[in-house]
């Protein structure tokens, strides 16, 4: 797919320029479904011709022209500036020069500039004041929770949000786990951050595509896990808890496992197929990336989505779960999962890195009334719309980051 660079002859008297990599050609993981639904909400919050999006795309990226062609029309009808940049160089600095140079290019005769940065391989923007831009990042993730052993990537990473703060820059915390990581684990001072809560946009329609059909052996009962095929998900300790509850004679249903790239297959993802081979798992592993696969959420015959990770920054899948009116969801107690999987009341929850304690947890869910499979949804749809409505927390952080980017409906509360 090709994207042209748009041109605008006139220029607005301010923008919002959002630089990302994952969620513009296609999503690998959770976060791009959460880039893409940022860029939509900024169609629907900014005034025409304000927002200017710069896609970085390296050699490797997938592009979905499904995907890509569905935002496209969204960012167009906003009358959204494209900027694609090419990451085709091996020196890293290459692509932050060159966002450098275009956002100062952008807000030269401007009012006001924000410069937004969705990825964290893009943190390294902090490292650079251009004049009259102000700038928030938006850390997914950081390299003390995805990498714990790179030491010297955290510390550079940590240069550039201490260095970005001391600018006037602002870092936006995705969930409350995420402020304290940044704030202790990073040291950031309380009024250099901003929270952005993760959240869906609400409301939806679906995309007009063919479903995929199910894993036949799923089409009897079946349980859900997805994400990235990455070991601080916790797949492999949810096959050890379903191994735990066959132990213990419990029936169990099927797993569809969704640990997917859209690459070819990793180390990780032969890991996993090994295990449930040498196990004799009752199991499906899938592990080439469509986001069709989501729509399996609304299966009559899914008896619960299992979140099994070590490591979590927020966890967008039980939204989604709530979304879909699906359940129950059964969640480790770590990072951002904590504030939407609430023992007894939205799911069930197990301490990570223990496969004991996560088969307790999925026996009790499958072993649920129908009454109280009912009662868990309808609070995971309360707790939705109360606490992750994404277009109203994104309006809320603009408000207090740069009110004056804000269309004159949006600023005076009649959307």
């Amino acid at each position: 797919m090709t994207v042209i660079e748009s041109t605008v002859v006139t220029k607005p008297t301010y923008r919002v320029v959002v630089a990302l990599r994952d969620g513009f050609y296609g999503a690998s993981s959770g976060s791009g479904f959460s880039n893409r639904d940022f860029l939509v909400a900024l169609t629907r919050l900014l005034p025409p011709g304000c927002l200017v999006v710069m896609p970085v795309q390296g050699p490797s990226d997938t592009v979905d022209p499904c995907w890509a062609d569905r935002l496209l029309r969204s960012l167009r009808q906003a009358e959204a500036q494209i900027v694609p940049i090419n990451d085709s160089s091996e020196d890293p600095s290459h692509v932050r020069r060159r966002i450098v140079e275009t956002v100062a290019h952008l807000a030269t005769g401007t009012e006001r500039c924000l410069l937004i940065s969705l990825s964290r391989s893009l943190l390294s923007l902090g490292d650079h004041a251009i004049d009259n831009v102000d700038l928030m990042l938006v850390p997914r993730t950081t390299a003390a929770l995805s990498c714990p052993d790179d030491v010297s990537e955290i510390s550079r990473e940590r240069d550039c949000l201490h260095t970005a703060v001391k600018q006037g820059g602002r870092v936006a915390a995705i969930s409350v786990f995420m402020r304290q990581h940044l704030r202790d684990d990073y040291g950031l001072p309380a009024d250099g951050l901003v929270d952005l809560p993760n959240g869906l946009l609400l409301g939806e329609e679906p995309p007009e595509e063919e479903a995929l059909p199910l894993p036949g052996p799923a089409e009897r009962g079946f349980l859900f896990a997805l994400g990235r095929p990455v070991p601080e998900k916790g797949f492999e300790d949810l096959l050890a808890a379903l191994d735990v509850l066959r132990s213990r004679r419990v029936p169990v249903p099927h797993l569809v496992l969704a640990a997917t790239t859209p690459d070819a297959p990793n180390g990780y993802q032969r890991r996993l197929a090994k295990v449930i081979e040498d196990g004799g798992a009752d199991a499906t592993l899938i592990t080439g990336f469509d986001p069709r696969i989501r729509a399996w959420m609304s299966s009559p015959a899914l008896l619960g989505i299992i979140v099994p990770s070590r490591v979590e920054p927020f966890g967008r899948i039980p939204l989604e779960a709530f979304a879909a009116e699906a359940g129950p969801v059964i969640a480790t107690r770590v990072g951002g999962l904590r504030e939407t999987i609430v023992d007894g009341f939205t799911g069930f929850t197990a301490e990570p890195h223990d496969p004991a304690l996560l088969a307790d947890a999925i026996h009790r869910a499958l072993t649920i009334s129908s009454r109280d499979r009912s009662r868990f949804m309808e609070t995971g749809v309360a707790l939705l719309r109360r606490r992750h409505d994404y277009l109203r927390t994104i309006r809320t952080t603009l408000a207090e980051v740069s009110p004056w980017a804000l269309s004159p409906t949006v600023r005076s509360g009649t959307r």
